[in-house]
């Protein structure tokens, strides 16, 4: 990808991203889209049965992004007001009517900072992070798809969403900042030691890791995801870094150190975060912007 800023750019930077796609995938085709500044990643959950039925229940904030993959979601977005919320959820809905869709799916938007927002791609499928959508509205997606494909209508849903959650994604990944003050992330195949995620009634763990399991090296480096469900947004964050300093998870590198200062930092306490968020931080700024 090139960034072209100015009209006397384009030709030399076509031909530069020309011969990189030629010599690295064998096709050198390229398109030209809108570069959105300071986007944010917001996602749109949406139903829809074989009666013709098609609801959207709340957004998803999916901006803190390491390499393009998430790693912190969270629901609703500090970002939407009720008026954003509307209009996003019903160009959400008039996109699945259009292509006459059916079953549980997910519309991804990048959102500008004057809050115009832009169509990004569809997940035809329940995603990663569905459980804070679940924990927020009250409805059990899986269960819905499962009603959806037997012929069944969805059921009503609730008018608002009850409480903040947010999840956050444990990999295995060795983080280190390079010179210049940016992050590396390295995947960290080995042998788990100890392993432990504590019960705690309003945290929700789903994760394959345990004591002497093996990461191999070949597939995602994600361990668990961990949700937790509060009644504001900052109770829900507070309880999430308590509750990931309570995490025993040895033998292996982990990202639980940085998760646990980008929980603390005051620009994700404020809600101003965008998809470059991990670009542009380093170890250091979140050292030192750690709030207690």
């Amino acid at each position: 990808m090139r960034l072209v800023t100015k009209e006397d750019e384009l030709s030399d930077l076509y031909q530069v991203a020309y011969q990189e796609a030629l010599n690295g995938f064998g096709n050198g085709d390229l398109y030209i889209e809108k570069f959105i500044e300071e986007p944010r990643h917001i996602e749109i959950q949406i139903l829809a049965d074989k009666n013709g039925n098609v609801i959207q229940f709340g957004e998803r904030d999916c901006s803190i992004q390491r390499r393009h993959q998430k790693l912190i979601e969270e629901s609703p977005s500090p970002a939407v007001d009720d008026a954003l919320r509307l209009k996003m959820g019903k160009a959400a809905i008039d996109g699945a009517k259009a292509i006459n869709y059916i079953g549980v799916g997910t519309i991804e938007f990048l959102l500008d900072k004057n809050k115009n927002f832009y169509f990004m791609e569809m997940n035809t499928r329940i995603q990663v992070e569905h459980p804070v959508t679940e924990l927020v509205s009250g409805v059990e997606i899986v269960g819905e798809q499962f009603r959806i494909a037997s012929g069944q209508s969805i059921v009503d849903l609730p008018e608002k969403q009850k409480g903040y959650a947010i999840e956050v994604r444990v990999t295995a990944e060795l983080i280190e900042q390079d010179a210049e003050g940016s992050l590396n992330f390295k995947p960290q195949p080995g042998r788990i030691s100890d392993c432990d995620f504590p019960e705690q009634k309003n945290i929700q763990v789903i994760s394959t890791a345990g004591a002497g399991k093996e990461v191999s090296p070949y597939y995602d480096s994600l361990l668990a995801q961990v949700i937790v469900h509060s009644d504001t947004r900052e109770n829900a964050i507070v309880e999430l870094i308590d509750y990931l300093e309570r995490v025993k998870l040895t033998g292996i590198s982990t990202n639980i150190p940085l998760l646990k200062l980008v929980l603390k930092d005051k620009v994700f306490r404020d809600g101003n975060y965008d998809t470059g968020y991990l670009v542009a931080v380093s170890y250091t700024h979140l050292r030192a912007h750690e709030t207690k």
